[in-house]
């Protein structure tokens, strides 16, 4: 396995830095919270995004994408992470454009796929019940009724439910089983309720009350789309490692220039052995976290068997690094660093709902356990 980029990775790279920069700056966020803005986020900056190919990176070129792989969504996502950038990357591109990829109909692709590579559909994920990510864990069920499934029950946490277009829903089936529903967010029962998140970013809860759906709307075999949502997850969990990898970057790049700039007693304080080591081991963390996130992503791509292991480890680890320095960029930064002045506790509030999105470090390090049959 080669972490080397390519020319084309590279060329992706230099332009999502580009377009994200100039379309999503920190001021970017600051300017969606302080104002609060009800969309949270830009839809122009996601459509600009979208010309780029972003919107479409891993959608089939038939369907109006670019039909690239993770790996070269994770360069984007870092991107992302540099500028803690608000978009529907994860929520449509990664999960609900995945879903209707892996099980959706001819129907579904064609109507769908198309307007979410332009920029012009949002989907949300209905997955997470409770307050920790438990996928296994459903109680929203799809009971059959004259050949089609009325679903009932209620979801957490719907990154960006609250201006949806559609909702990929997962269900209790009537035998137990996994079930995948497409479902207008306009369906008559379909509540969604946003709620603002530490790090300024949309979630929703989500009721669905007797929501009447069609057999047709299924994403996949009723009762057997288990595969599906745990690879959805997967994807999603690598993609926001990358992310997560870019936020602790910028964190420790932005603590690096102040080390270097603030003096105590007529020096730099960059010159203290005991910040040296604290810097030394954030570079290394950050340097094991490059590494996981280049190989888990890759192994996505390949289809390797091994690839759930990878993304867990990942994701454990980018968990870990983030929030260590992120804290430390913190202390680093001294009085000023607690302000919302500075920039440097936006990345450590990001830290922190990152970490526990898609399963935190103690849910993937169990997940590794078992995989290995411990």
């Amino acid at each position: 396995m080669s972490f080397v980029l390519t020319e084309e990775q590279l060329a992706i790279a230099r332009t999502a830095k580009h377009v994200v920069r100039e379309y999503l700056p920190v001021t970017q966020l600051r300017a969606l919270r302080d104002d609060g803005d009800p969309v949270g986020l830009s839809p122009d900056a996601w459509r600009a995004l979208a010309e780029v190919g972003v919107a479409g990176m891993t959608i089939a070129e038939q369907y109006g994408g670019a039909g690239l792989g993770w790996r070269e969504l994770g360069l984007v996502a870092e991107e992302c992470g540099h500028t803690l950038a608000a978009t529907p990357l994860l929520s449509t591109t990664v999960l609900g454009a995945g879903a209707i990829e892996l099980g959706g109909s001819d129907a579904h692709k064609r109507d769908w796929l198309p307007r979410v590579s332009r920029g012009d559909a949002l989907l949300a994920f209905a997955l997470d019940e409770d307050t920790r990510f438990a996928p296994g864990d459903i109680a929203l069920t799809a009971t059959a009724n004259a050949g089609d499934f009325v679903l009932d029950g209620e979801k957490q946490f719907v990154l960006d439910g609250h201006i949806a277009d559609a909702f990929v829903v997962v269900a209790t089936g009537p035998d137990d089983g996994l079930s995948l529903f497409l479902v207008p967010a306009g369906a008559e029962g379909v509540h969604a309720e946003r709620r603002l998140m530490v790090d300024s970013r949309n979630a929703a809860s989500v009721r669905f009350d007797q929501v009447q759906v069609a057999e047709a709307d299924a994403l996949g075999p009723i009762g057997g789309a288990a595969d599906i949502v745990s690879l959805l997850c997967d994807r999603a969990a690598a993609v926001l490692a990358a992310e997560m990898l870019g936020g602790m970057c910028e964190a420790f790049d932005r603590t690096l220039a102040y080390l270097k700039e603030r003096k105590q007693f007529g020096v730099v304080i960059g010159s203290f052995q005991a910040l040296k080591h604290r810097t030394a081991r954030m570079f290394c963390e950050i340097e094991l976290t490059k590494s996981i996130v280049a190989a888990a992503l890759q192994a996505l791509d390949d289809g390797a068997d091994d690839a759930p292991m990878l993304v867990s480890t990942a994701k454990a680890r980018a968990s870990d690094s983030y929030l260590l320095v992120a804290a430390e960029a913190i202390q680093m930064h001294g009085g000023i660093g607690v302000t919302d002045e500075l920039d440097i506790g936006l990345f450590y509030k990001r830290a922190r709902v990152a970490e526990l999105s898609f399963g935190d470090a103690a849910y993937h390090r169990d997940r590794f356990a078992c995989l290995l049959g411990y």
